[in-house]
């Protein structure tokens, strides 16, 4: 790894080097410009000596114990929101209040400011009415929360306008209505306020060293990117300490745009990153009530790169046993926003590795993949509205029950919800990782509270799955395969949640291409009493001229005639009788078929 030492773009003023750390005096500064710091050890930014970091510049600090960093000065380094005022972003500090003594220290907003020159900032006005404003920057302190250890809506704590945050904890903050078209670091050329990017200079003590945020079994807490540097999430959720505290996700907000401050206004939900498949699955979107209980579904979110967490981001944890996770200087990279690193924007992948990135533990990066495992984006609609994303990823070192870093666990067990089974887990998952086999078959789950549609389908296969793969729902109740990668599951359910009624797989073992007797095999019909619907599924889409239905008297109750080469045909029944009937199908190509059902009325 190349570390540069205070090799600077520009420094005024006296500094020093001792042991390898740094030192700022008093009325000087060092300025940093599109470039790294790295220091083996601690800072000292002694009473008004400051430290700038801009054109996306970080500081990567070696300490491997505890913050040592210290002085009252500050480091400064901009970030930018990517909500209105109306909307939280989830951030964690880079800084805390600066002390002569030794240590990371707590943070609270008067610490963001508003940029107005390359090296000056305006303190922000801290206000308590509901929304902020960019120009003069105001921040509305109602917004400001941490979430430590809970499940439930009323364990977020109210911090407002204080200093209390400690380092390495997650908090909310809304972003400001308004402009600002000033732009204080010309070679980025970003206006302090563009759309919803409103730009905040975080100004304290830099934090440093080993920081501990507390976790419990089964509660999620808010935790973040502690550093005024990008972090390797994976380093973080693989650490072997913190695997045996954690669940092995890390959990993304994200939300629609609604102008509103009621609750019960808001739609929003949690994306689930996986270390070791590197597959982030997009959150599904909920309403909530007044009382931050969710309610129905209501969208879904995007595609994010998430690996590297860009200086501020905060996301949740969700703990398996009581203790502490730790974040720690060794996965602090230097990997600038914008490419593989988001705090809430899409990412391209142009090549395979990674190119070198210089980082504290020296991982040689160019030999990383910077993909992901092979796997399938699978969407769920309910009720033709709410969707659930999940994703199927495909590892050899897969097994059929939990693997930590690889199965993303559901947020939270919702009334209506599509999800993975796995071996010997009580939970309910969205991300999953299994081994490829053409013969292998994955159980789903589908749940709703009152009957309700499902519609499932693959939207894509990605990084290397074959595309000429086939996807199937299959329906074990009634033997039908459904292609959900070129047409889609379509289903309405009655209440109940189905756990072992369903599964994906890759093959159809009802498809039989050869003869005719094998065709006549292809043809699925069933009746699905909860909706009085006859279903046909023409596997072969075979040109169907005729569907007759008989009573036992063998009068004709129901005909269709031409009805083509569609996959599937629904035929209403509510009309009829309960009884035994016979189905006569016929094709251009002289098939016939006779099938035998039951109606009844539940």
């Amino acid at each position: 790894m190349k570390k540069l030492l205070l090799t600077l773009a520009l420094t005024a003023g006296f500094y020093t080097l001792c042991s390898a750390q740094m030192y700022v005096s008093p009325s000087s500064y060092v300025f940093v410009n599109d470039q790294f710091v790295y220091v083996t050890q601690d800072v000292n930014l002694d009473n008004t000596g400051n430290f700038y970091l801009r054109n996306k510049s970080q500081l990567l600090q070696g300490t491997a114990g505890a913050g040592a960093n210290r002085g009252l000065g500050n480091l400064s380094v901009f970030q930018e929101g990517t909500v209105n005022n109306f909307q939280y972003n989830y951030w964690c500090s880079p800084v805390g209040v600066p002390a002569a003594a030794v240590g990371n220290k707590s943070f609270g907003i008067s610490r963001l400011n508003r940029p107005t020159t390359l090296t000056a900032s305006t303190p922000a006005t801290l206000i308590t009415g509901y929304d902020g404003v960019s120009s003069p920057l105001s921040i509305s302190t109602r917004w400001i929360y941490t979430f430590t250890t809970s499940t439930t809506y009323a364990q977020w704590n109210a911090i407002a306008g204080a200093s209390t945050i400690a380092p390495g904890s997650g908090f909310t903050m809304k972003g400001t209505s308004g402009t600002d078209a000033v732009v204080a670091d010309a070679t980025e050329g970003v206006a302090n306020k563009v759309g919803s990017a409103q730009r905040y200079d975080f100004r304290g003590l830099p934090n440093d060293g080993t920081i501990s945020s507390a976790v419990s079994a089964g509660n999620f807490t808010l935790v973040g990117n502690p550093y005024p540097s990008a972090i390797d999430i994976n380093s973080f959720l693989l650490d072997g300490s913190n695997a045996t505290l954690i669940n092995g996700q890390a959990y993304f907000w994200e939300q629609v745009t609604v102008n509103s401050h009621y609750i019960a206004a808001y739609q929003g939900g949690y994306g689930i990153y996986n270390p070791v498949t590197s597959i982030y699955t997009p959150a599904a979107f909920f309403t909530y009530d007044g009382s931050g209980t969710q309610g129905v579904p209501a969208g879904a979110g995007t595609a994010y790169a998430r690996r590297f967490s860009p200086v501020g981001q905060g996301f949740m944890v969700l703990g398996t046993a009581g203790g502490s996770v730790a974040m720690r200087n060794s996965f602090r990279t230097f990997v600038k926003e914008g490419g593989t690193s988001v705090f809430a924007r899409t990412a391209s992948i142009e090549s395979e590795y990674y190119d070198a990135i210089p980082n504290v533990a020296g991982i040689d990066y160019t030999q990383v993949k910077k993909g992901t495992a092979p796997y399938l984006r699978i969407n769920a609609m309910y009720n033709n509205g709410g969707v659930r994303p999940t994703t199927i990823a495909f590892l050899d070192t897969a097994t059929d029950g939990f693997d930590y870093g690889a199965d993303g666990r559901s947020p939270s067990n919702e009334a209506t919800e599509f999800y993975y089974i796995l071996n010997d887990m009580p939970h309910e998952y969205v991300a999953t990782a299994v081994k490829f086999d053409i013969n292998k078959k994955i159980p789903v789950g589908l749940r709703c509270a009152s009957h309700a549609n499902f519609k499932v389908q693959v939207i894509g296969a990605f990084s290397g799955f074959d595309d000429a793969q086939k996807v199937y729902m299959h329906d074990k109740e009634t033997g039908v395969y459904y292609d959900i990668k070129n047409g889609v599951f379509d289903m309405t359910m009655p209440a109940g949640d189905n756990k072992t009624r369903f599964e994906i797989t890759f093959k159809n073992y009802a498809d039989v291409l050869d003869s005719n007797d094998n065709a006549l095999d292809s043809f699925q019909v069933f009746q699905n009493n909860d909706n009085a619907m006859l279903t046909v599924v023409n596997t072969l889409k075979k040109d169907v001229t005729s569907i007759d239905l008989y009573d036992v008297t063998g009068k004709i109750v129901v005909s269709k005639v031409n009805l083509g080469k569609s996959e599937q045909y629904e035929i209403s029944t509510s009309g009829l009788s309960a009884g035994i009937y016979i189905v006569k199908l016929t094709t251009r190509d002289n098939l016939s078929i006779d099938k035998k059902i039951s109606i009844y009325r539940k």
